[in-house]
């Protein structure tokens, strides 16, 4: 959308929310010069408490207010996906919609992995932790449209032509969905909400949260403790602190833009999605962040089990990891995938520190800790640790290994996990990981990074963000091996 066309959509965005009763502070102003898209600025300072917007509820796109209400609902539709069909009819009804004038401002389509060609997507997120899912997002995305949305159009309910609720149109509309709805409350559930959804943002750095009103004045802190702008399920939230019953309308109320840290004249104004790494705000909202300390990498149980099954055989595989599970442990799950997280310094999960010290176990060992393994394990998580620590000291060789009362009992089981076989593990593992990126290093990508530009190649801008924050954490996992590690030093990238 070029300068001149963006301004025009905008001002019939600003007269349509004077229509619909949405109000917007005249410190705010909304900005669309940028070619990334619509932004907030402020025009004049903002202080904390300040009440900078209002939005009627009714005036929000959710498959309780759209024209397709009845037809969602007679097909049990529910959550984004109800969404994204009241979005798509919207948007096919054009100036007859109620919400034309905003739908004309958001974009055709977010630029998320999930609509990336194909090819294009393999190339530029291999080996990073969107390769997988955003394949299995399109598979799960096209059952959807063949058992929900076909059937729908088929019906004839609707009465729009097929081609507006395509494939197609149906990843578009999915793009905004994920990246742009709110959970309003129990009666309208997930919905686009104007103006909300034109603040960027910024981890850590919000000026602006959203709540419902309330006609207690004096329950603001009340509200602060349960309000949210990040649900279960990633999505942006406005909390409903009133005490309406589940189903209830709730039209009357307000949402409301509070400032929650002050901003200078000039400034953009910032909300928060929540605190994410980089894979999960490229896979939801289309962008990532430079230096994202929630960024994570991810080490499969399938790779550990490989490492292992290539150093010992795939028998030693099994039984150590049917004994680790027998203590109770497990890894992380996802989409039927278990794996391990490495932190955004290197540090990697405790979970994975264990199995490689029971993989790695001498045998005279490996037999006494069988032996107790019931015994060890407690009524809860920490009690299960507290003694696996205990065995881990007593066949520990590590001199003055004494339990300090005041270390939190991961940070002191970790202590004892640095033998020279676990670290030895870990930068075998982390160079299997990092096999994953390709034949080029960590130096290429950042001066890739360094190369490219955000607004012209956007899509290989923020994978190579990602990709380089994912390297940068193997890189770190390597020194945390490293530096503990009696094993002779490997020159890493």
């Amino acid at each position: 959308m070029d300068a001149a066309a963006a301004a025009r959509r905008l001002r019939a965005f600003k007269r349509w929310m004077l229509a619909r009763g949405v109000v917007c502070s005249d410190a705010l102003r909304l900005d669309a010069s940028d070619p990334l898209g619509v932004h907030v600025r402020a025009v004049a300072p903002i202080h904390e408490g300040d009440l900078v917007a209002t939005i009627p509820r009714g005036a929000c796109l959710t498959p309780r207010t759209t024209g397709a209400a009845r037809p969602i609902e007679a097909a049990e539709l529910g959550g984004c996906l109800a969404l994204a069909v009241a979005v798509m009819y919207e948007r096919a009804r054009g100036g007859d919609s109620p919400w034309d004038a905003y739908l004309q401002l958001l974009p055709d389509r977010e630029s998320v992995p999930l609509v990336w060609p194909a090819d294009e997507a393999e190339r530029l997120l291999a080996g990073t932790e969107l390769d997988k899912i955003v394949k299995q997002d399109r598979e799960f995305l096209c059952e959807d449209w063949k058992e929900c949305i076909e059937p729908l159009i088929s019906s004839g309910e609707l009465d729009v032509h097929p081609d507006d609720f395509s494939l197609d149109k149906y990843f578009s509309a999915k793009t905004l969905v994920s990246s742009r709805s709110f959970q309003i409350d129990d009666y309208h559930g997930f919905g686009m909400v104007p103006l909300a959804d034109l603040f960027n943002h910024k981890t850590d750095g919000e000026h602006v949260h959203f709540t419902s009103a309330s006609d207690d004045s004096d329950s603001d802190d009340e509200d602060d403790d349960e309000q949210s702008d990040a649900s279960a399920d990633d999505q942006s939230t406005i909390e409903n602190p009133t005490n309406s019953p589940s189903g209830s309308r709730v039209d009357d109320e307000d949402l409301e833009m509070i400032v929650v840290r002050d901003a200078n004249e000039g400034e953009e104004v910032y909300n928060t999605y929540g605190t994410m790494g980089n894979a999960a705000l490229l896979h939801r909202y289309g962008f990532t962040e430079l230096d994202n300390q929630y960024d994570i990498v991810n080490i499969d149980l399938a790779m550990v089990t490989k490492w292992c099954t290539s150093i010992f055989s795939s028998r030693h595989a099994r039984a150590r990891v049917s004994l680790w599970r027998n203590l109770g442990y497990s890894g992380c799950t996802s989409q039927d995938a278990e794996y391990f997280e490495i932190s955004y310094d290197g540090e990697p999960q405790l979970e994975l520190l264990i199995l490689l010290y029971i993989i790695t176990l001498e045998p005279d060992v490996y037999d006494k800790l069988i032996c107790v393994a019931r015994d060890l394990i407690g009524d809860e998580e920490h009690d299960t640790i507290r003694n696996v620590v205990k065995f881990v000291k007593g066949t520990s060789s590590t001199p003055n290994s004494k339990l300090n009362g005041h270390d939190e009992l991961h940070d002191v089981m970790k202590k004892f996990l640095h033998s020279e076989s676990i670290c030895s593990a870990l930068l075998s593992l982390a160079d299997m990981r990092e096999s994953l990126y390709g034949s080029n290093n960590l130096e290429d990508d950042e001066e890739k990074l360094q190369a490219c530009c955000i607004v012209t190649e956007r899509k290989l801008y923020h994978s190579l963000v990602l990709r380089v924050s994912e390297r940068r954490i193997l890189y770190r996992l390597r020194k945390y091996a490293s530096s503990r590690s009696k094993t002779k030093k490997r020159k890493h990238p």
